[in-house]
């Protein structure tokens, strides 16, 4: 079997020696694209599956208590396959993505072909709060990392196949080619070149056209224009970005909260009792947080509060719009919390579902709101559709890509305009607030993440360790002046680190600033090392991401710096070696 996967690997590497890179890249954005479409096509009908055999036989007018123990029959049966059949962790869908192009060279573990499918078809099936879209990105790309490893692919190359990967599975999920590409330009691909731009686009067709063979041609959610836009409504269109920007701002902060507050929470077990718990009420309370919510924001695009009520306890009260509104406030409110601690008690899943589903309920409340308290009546539809552009621009900070996402999925072009008022206003005001997206804010805490600035996107695919030297003779404080010139004669270094037996750092003697006491060998006995020594006002520790190496380098203007581990001593690490690696990895990273 070994020989067999040999042989074929020798053959597709012999092909891709033959083979033009341009058409190369062009076959490999067909397969990517047909199997992403395909992976979509399998992961929604799983899901589709799951709840029917589920809720097909729930009654719209009674609260059923199975929503309270679904999610958690489900997120139980998803760490039962990671631990005992995986054995291996599924990371978040699309941070998983940008992780792998910062950190792993565009490599991604080969289980991630199938794993993701599976565990997030029984987190949605089964009634968590998330998307699929994040688990169906990091199963086309795992697919488009295996070609790239077997076909021996540069870096730039892979990191190229995993855009067209990203593009071809949001393309399908949603079908929605155009804001496909977008997305992976806006997110995934920071350094496109042209010539990448055609297979970026047969990827992203090739995955609609499966999606649309398999699950029709209709939009994600119909939507007729019974509106123009007015000129007057303006205001209010802004007025919805500001209020989007805040939900936003809202559910970052609320998703990185509910990890700090779950890290506190000894044990896998306690973890998903406390997330599967606090789930299950919420879904039991308002049965519209059940999966990725599709048919409450088709309901609410058409302006109508009903999906509030059904399966509720709250049935008896559909006909007071007071009291609607206040649950839809706390709908907006408690989907940041179901969607987090969907994740918390070890759930799979995507975010771009649930922030569609807040985007619309928010855009719903506030049109709502206005008209119940006598402000003014507007075209609800209209400012639904607007407030899923805007909660996409914000959390995300993808404001193109919410722009032609929304316009894709309903069908709505007509609104482009206010779509751009109320995407961009979003986007502004949480770029303020919060300058990193749901996806990028932890990576980016921990150094892991890429950006469109590429000297900071280089550095932050460098690691401090490789480049230490250790090979600096080192001298104990204890010693006098006649010890460290026995040492410096045997060296060929002009920098001796001052450290004990436990490697605790002291500080540096330099060669040149000792060079006339060296030839007065009458002080060699009197003089201690500890007298000539100095603690250098630059260091280096292993904590320290790239971009700040470099900024010690630039700001001290020496040429080497200390490495410790806390006040251990490492080793050495030089700017000529810092300055190698980055221009190596510049050549390999702008190569076609």
């Amino acid at each position: 079997m070994k020989k067999r996967k040999r042989s074929l690997a020798n053959r597709l590497l012999i092909m891709r020696r033959k083979m033009p890179s341009n058409q190369l890249m062009i076959i490999l954005s067909l397969i990517v694209g047909l199997l992403s479409g395909l992976v979509a096509v399998i992961i929604k009908n799983l899901v589709f599956l799951i709840q029917r055999l589920l809720t097909s036989g729930f009654t719209s007018d009674y609260s059923n208590i199975r929503y309270v123990f679904y999610p958690a029959v489900g997120i139980f049966l998803v760490i039962l396959f990671i631990k005992y059949i995986l054995r291996r962790p599924v990371r978040d869908g699309i941070p998983n993505v940008l992780y792998s192009i910062s950190k792993t060279h565009g490599k991604i573990s080969t289980h991630n072909t199938f794993s993701s499918v599976i565990t997030s078809a029984l987190t949605v099936g089964f009634g968590g709060s998330v998307g699929l879209e994040g688990p169906a990105v990091v199963t086309g790309a795992a697919i488009g990392s295996t070609l790239a490893k077997m076909l021996g692919l540069s870096y730039k190359q892979t990191v190229t196949v995993l855009g067209f990967a990203a593009a071809a599975a949001m393309s399908a999920i949603f079908k929605a080619p155009i804001a496909a590409i977008v997305f992976a330009l806006e997110v995934i691909l920071f350094d496109m070149t042209m010539t990448a731009l055609v297979p970026l686009l047969l990827a992203s067709i090739v995955a609609a056209l499966t999606s649309y063979a398999f699950l029709g041609q209709n939009v994600l959610y119909p939507f007729q224009v019974q509106y123009e836009f007015n000129l007057s409504e303006t205001f209010y269109y802004f007025g919805l970005g500001v209020f989007t920007a805040m939900v936003s701002v809202y559910y970052i902060k609320g998703y990185v909260y509910s990890g700090k507050l779950f890290d506190k929470i000894p044990g896998w077990v306690r973890k998903f009792l406390t997330g599967a718990g606090i789930l299950g009420l919420l879904i039991f309370l308002f049965p519209s947080l059940y999966g990725e919510g599709y048919e409450a924001i088709n309901t609410a695009l058409k302006g109508n509060l009903s999906f509030i009520f059904d399966n509720s306890i709250f049935y008896n009260f559909k006909e007071n719009e007071g009291f609607a509104l206040l649950l839809l406030l706390g709908i907006i409110i408690l989907k940041v919390v179901a969607t987090s601690v969907t994740f918390r008690a070890g759930g799979i899943g995507g975010i771009f579902a649930p922030t569609l589903f807040i985007g619309a309920m928010t855009g719903l409340f506030f049109a709502k709101f206005l008209g119940y308290i006598g402000i003014i009546d507007l075209p609800i539809s209209d400012f639904v559709l607007v407030g899923m552009a805007g909660l996409i621009a914000g959390v995300v900070h993808a404001p193109l890509t919410a722009i032609f996402l929304i316009a894709e999925i309903t069908g709505g072009y007509s609104l482009l305009f206010p779509i751009m008022i109320v995407a961009t206003t979003s986007y502004g005001i949480t770029r303020m607030i919060s300058p990193h997206s749901i996806y990028t804010l932890q990576l980016s805490k921990r150094g892991d993440m890429l950006t469109h600035h590429k000297d900071k996107a280089l550095l932050s695919m460098m690691s401090i360790e490789p480049l230490i030297e250790k090979n600096f003779d080192t001298i104990s404080p204890d010693a006098n002046l006649g010890d460290l010139v026995k040492v410096i004669s045997d060296s060929t270094r002009n920098i001796y680190p001052v450290v004990d037996e436990e490697s605790n750092f002291f500080g540096i003697v330099i060669m040149d600033q000792i060079r006339h006491l060296m030839f007065q060998p009458e002080m060699y006995e009197s003089t201690s090392v500890r007298d000539l020594l100095f603690h250098p006002s630059s260091i280096v520790y292993l904590t320290d991401d790239m971009e700040t190496v470099a900024h010690k380098f630039q700001h001290s203007g020496k040429y080497n710096l200390a490495v410790l581990d806390g006040n251990k001593y490492v080793g050495f690490v030089s700017r000529a070696n810092v300055f190698s690696q980055y221009r190596q990895l510049l050549k390999d990273f702008s190569e076609d």
